[in-house]
Order: structure tokens, then C-alpha cells, then sequence
């Protein structure tokens, strides 16, 4: 791996916020994540951080010696969920532009942290934060270093772009394969976890020469990149190119899609702003123009505009959940409208695989699944543990009552 940013070599003598995990046996309706499976009656043990085991209430004859005992009473316990597109320094309230050029890094720092409490509320253990300048950075240093709880973080410092590109007032502006590869190697410096770059807009961005550099950059220091990609021409284009990933997605070909399907590589979808302005009332309250509700609206209703997804999702293309969180109305606890939505148009088959897009799915495409993304045992202990049942009701997900990370309840 690279070098680690140089807070890493720092002494932490207690951190700020500090919790002990817990040795605990807990009783409820386990949704695993693990295909479709469902445990109506089980029981799952959290211990030193991990999952000690996971199964049926029926086969384990006593809890372990030490163990306490929470009997949920019939709720579902199921994995952190994990928002694998967000932005913790936007606030989902203020527009983009005017408070990406003009907060200051005291206000964004605030941002970030409220947005992380209501992420831990809401049942997400893990963000991917693909930029706001490289306010991220220094969110990661602060809950690595205990200075404020968080969830699981993996950052990109800021997205790299070409000068004046889609959204230059947010990113790191370069021009020419030399300077790319030194916004990459800042951002690697800075403790990145991988690379965000904005690939286009309303055109291709990148000459060919940049985007084979920021692409090489990025692998030879070991680093996942992904790219804002919304059309065809775009997503096909930075597949071939070596991409990692895919932000948001488009309209796609047959070929395209087989691109991905040969590349292996997934597309995180990010409905939610789409889905939460076209909804008159909650848009009108966070001073969404009335022109701006009426094209959401048209877009929803035309379920032909995501034919691409829908095919590329059929054809076995990993559909990850992401909501773009930050955007205008679009708060950091917001998950219902993002997952029904997958499921309403058909980029996820029913409510279990929208599960699945946000807990294993997620955890695969930041390559973490070993590690996250089901409750199995041998696992990390992020798990949440909910009132209702989600695999039948998505709703119930607006009623976390507990959120794990490493076996420590973070709510």
C-alpha cells in the first residue's frame, strides 16, 4: 500500500470517543444477506469485535459463559448497511456550488460530523465519501484517531477532473497526463482510500493520454478508482480504460454492458435525488423551484430512461445502492426512497436483493466482502438491528434501533 498520511505516525494517548465491544447474545429474526436466506428465529453472538456465531435459537442449548442476553422480541437483525455514494460535507439542505466554494473547512468539518451521527442512526456502519475538495480527508483522520465517532470510512479525497470540467468548483482541476498523475499522488498522500474522477457531462472529458494516466496512477499505487459515468459513450469508454467502477450509470448498449459483465465491474445507482425532489411536498420545503419538481416528476414517470440499468442488472451487472447524499434534499438518513426505487423500476428483483445492494454487494465493491457485508460467522460485528421487517417492508429500515461497528454500539 502507499505511504500513509503523515497523521498516521501520530501518538494517540486516549481517544476522544472510545468504546468497548460487546459479548453479547442476541435473539431475533436474522436476515443474513447471505442469498435469500432469512432465519425467522435465530440467534447471532457478537464478541472481540467479530460475529462468534450465527444460527437457529433452536440449536444453541445455552448462551456462553459471560455472554449477556438481548431478546429482541422478534426483530430483525441483519448487517450495517453501507451508502457506497455520499458526500459528508454537503448538507443535503444549502445548493452544491455556492457552499463548495464558499464554506469554510470549520463549517464543513461541522457537516461532516453531523452527517456521520445521523448515518450511525440510521444503520449505515460505512460511507464511501467521493468528495467534497478534500474535506474527507480529515473526517477519516478524525474517527480513525477517536476525535468523533463515526461510521467506517472510504475516502477519495477530492475527485480529480479536467480543468473546468463537470463540477470544477468541487474537485481537483488538472490539465495534461503529468498533472494527473500529481492530483492523484495528493490525494494518496492526503490518505486516500481510492479515486473518484468525473469522467463527463454533457460531453467526454479527459483526453485519452489523462485518462490512462489517472487510471495507471492510481492502480500502480494500489488504489480502486471510480468515475462519475452517466451515458453510454461515457461508461464504455473508462470500462475499456481499466475503471474500477462506475458512479451512477446511464443508458447503456448491449455491448457496453458486456464490457462490465467481462470487466466485472459494478455501477452504483444513485436515484435518490431523482426520487426525493419529485416528491412535491419534501422538495417545496427545501426550496426546490417548482420547474426543477416538475422535470423530477418527468423523469421518475419515465421508467424508459433506465432501460440500461434495468438490462445491465438483469444480465448479472452488481447494481450497488448509493444515494448521492449531500445533494439538495437528499439528507445522509434518507435510505427507504433510494432502495424502493431499485426495486420499483427493476434494477433489484424484490427487497432482499435490494438488501443485498446495500450491505454484501456494497461490501464486494469496495473489496471488503471477506470481511463485511453478511452475518455470517468469522465476520467483523457491524450489524443493526431493526423494528420491522425490511425483507418484506423496506420501511421498516426508518426504525434502527441499534447500530454495531467492530461489536460497539455507535446508536
Amino acid at each position: 500500500m502507499p505511504e500513509p498520511p503523515a497523521w498516521h505516525y501520530q501518538k494517540i494517548t486516549k481517544p476522544m470517543f472510545e468504546a468497548d465491544a460487546v459479548d453479547c447474545v442476541f435473539y431475533g429474526r436474522i436476515v443474513t444477506c447471505v442469498g435469500d436466506e432469512v432465519i425467522e428465529d435465530g440467534y447471532i453472538h457478537l464478541k472481540d469485535g467479530k460475529i462468534a456465531a450465527v444460527g437457529q435459537k433452536a440449536d444453541l442449548a445455552a448462551p456462553p459463559a459471560g455472554a449477556d442476553v438481548i431478546d429482541t422480541g422478534g426483530k430483525t437483525l441483519m448487517p450495517g448497511m453501507m451508502n457506497s455514494h455520499a458526500h459528508l460535507s454537503w448538507d443535503g439542505i444549502h445548493e452544491l456550488s455556492q457552499q463548495s466554494m464558499f464554506d469554510s473547512p470549520e463549517i464543513r468539518a461541522y457537516k461532516a460530523a453531523g452527517n456521520m451521527i445521523k448515518s450511525l442512526r440510521a444503520g449505515i456502519t460505512l460511507v464511501r465519501d467521493l468528495g467534497v475538495h478534500d474535506a474527507n480527508l480529515f473526517t477519516k483522520q478524525a474517527v480513525a484517531q477517536g476525535i468523533f465517532p463515526g461510521p467506517r470510512l472510504l475516502v477519495a479525497g477530492a475527485g480529480i477532473i479536467q480543468t473546468g470540467g463537470h463540477t470544477y468548483w468541487v474537485c481537483r482541476e488538472a490539465s495534461g497526463a503529468d498533472e494527473m498523475r500529481r492530483a492523484v499522488r495528493e490525494q494518496v498522500r492526503g490518505g486516500a482510500d481510492l479515486i473518484k474522477i468525473m469522467a463527463c457531462h454533457d460531453t467526454l472529458e479527459f483526453t485519452d493520454d489523462e485518462l490512462h494516466a489517472v487510471i495507471d496512477e492510481s492502480h500502480r499505487n494500489r488504489l480502486p478508482i471510480t468515475a462519475h459515468a452517466t451515458y453510454n459513450d461515457c461508461i464504455k469508454r473508462v470500462a475499456e480504460f481499466g475503471i474500477d467502477c462506475v458512479e451512477h450509470g446511464g443508458s447503456m448498449t448491449d455491448e457496453t454492458i458486456q464490457i462490465l459483465l467481462d470487466r466485472k465491474l459494478p455501477v452504483v445507482t444513485t436515484f435518490s435525488a431523482l426520487v426525493i425532489q419529485a416528491n412535491e411536498e419534501i422538495a417545496r420545503a427545501f426550496g426546490i423551484p417548482e420547474w426543477k419538481i416538475a422535470e423530477r416528476q418527468r423523469a421518475v414517470a419515465d421508467k424508459s430512461r433506465f432501460d440500461g440499468l434495468v438490462r445491465a442488472a438483469k444480465a448479472g451487472v452488481p447494481i450497488v445502492f448509493g444515494t448521492d447524499a449531500g445533494s439538495p434534499a437528499v439528507e445522509h438518513d434518507r435510505i427507504v426512497p433510494e432502495l424502493g426505487f431499485m426495486v420499483e423500476i427493476g434494477v433489484c428483483t424484490d427487497n432482499l436483493d435490494a438488501l443485498r445492494s446495500i450491505t454484501i454487494r456494497a461490501a464486494n465493491t469496495s473489496f471488503l466482502g471477506d470481511k463485511l457485508g453478511t452475518l455470517e460467522a468469522g465476520k467483523l460485528a457491524d450489524m443493526i438491528v431493526v423494528d420491522g421487517k425490511p425483507d418484506q417492508d423496506l420501511s421498516a429500515l426508518e426504525r434502527v434501533e441499534m447500530t454495531f461497528i467492530d461489536g460497539k454500539r455507535m446508536h
